[in-house]
């Protein structure tokens, strides 16, 4: 029997929710059901402190915060990945060997350049000023404490929107559609997920957008997630917490206490380097550099 005939002996309910190639929901569903799942676990685990009766001062801590968002993201797309998509979770591109260390310490590495040459090119040409650092005014305690505990923030934020963006979103779509597609959408997506942060605005969505071609760009070239959760870790780390910047719209405890005063077309603004032009030249040095790195693994 030909592909065709196949094809027309389907019911109208299985053209619309199942999939031609094999037995599980069609692409669009099963992002549709992952993001409601993500919904529902958020819900219930923001519940379970409240519950647990937790003072008012440890539910909004940040650390509180990324917990919830954690169990909702990872627990919605392995769900997901495995009752859904019929595949294992670490076909996501999760697989432990001894590349996995590497690909994350490479990926906060080439963020520490890209960082880098933002800061010395805004403050070559006038655009920061240099007002102080943390040491000068923190105890040795508070630095310590300040700096472990965004560097863990930033692990889970790395690891949870890198596993939504380049892992179910850019992979669901890619089997639906194509690879183009799967990149191109979920950076889209990825951009307008941060529109709500503060200080967002069209210029920020579109530097958000264009980070997550360049992560995805780190995905096809390893066909696995560590480099870009590296990546992602690094930037947020270095872009706050080391050379001062906002993150995203939002403040770290910063080492280097700066003041930005440039044309916000190009720093930014309040949102940060994300939301300026001067993203675009990091970029692209960081995709050279991930060129660089996976380059005998790609031969």
């Amino acid at each position: 029997m030909s592909e065709v005939q196949l094809k027309q002996e389907r019911s109208i309910l299985a053209r619309i929710f199942l999939s031609p190639a094999e037995p599980r929901l069609r692409a669009g569903w099963r992002l549709l059901i992952q993001t409601l799942l993500l919904v529902v676990l958020g819900i219930a685990a923001s519940i379970v402190p409240i519950l647990l009766g937790l003072p008012l001062e440890t539910l909004n801590s940040e650390l509180v915060g990324t917990l919830i968002l954690f169990i909702a993201f990872t627990g919605s797309v392995y769900i997901a990945r495995r009752w859904l998509d019929k595949r294992s979770f670490a076909s996501l591109g999760l697989k432990l060997d001894k590349q996995t260390l590497l690909d994350i310490l490479a990926g906060i590495g080439i963020t520490f350049v890209q960082m880098g040459f933002i800061f010395a090119v805004m403050l070559g040409v006038g655009w920061l000023t240099i007002e102080g650092f943390a040491w000068e005014v923190d105890p040795t305690s508070v630095i310590i404490t300040s700096v472990l505990t965004f560097f863990v923030v930033y692990i889970f934020v790395g690891w949870q929107e890198e596993l939504l963006s380049r892992g179910y979103h850019l992979q669901t779509i890619a089997s639906g559609i194509n690879l183009f597609c799967g990149v191109v959408i979920s950076s889209a997506v990825f951009g307008l997920l941060h529109i709500f942060n503060p200080g967002a605005t069209w210029a920020s969505t579109a530097g958000i957008f264009f980070a997550g071609i360049y992560l995805a760009y780190a995905y096809i070239r390893t066909k696995q997630l560590w480099l870009p959760i590296g990546l992602h870790i690094g930037w947020n780390f270095f872009q706050g917490v080391v050379f001062g910047f906002p993150v995203s719209g939002t403040d770290a405890y910063a080492l280097t206490r700066i003041s930005v005063h440039g044309p916000e077309l190009w720093t930014g603004g309040a949102f940060g380097p994300e939301a300026g032009l001067i993203v675009l030249p990091s970029l692209i040095v960081g995709g050279f550099l991930i060129y660089l790195y996976t380059l005998k693994r790609a031969e």
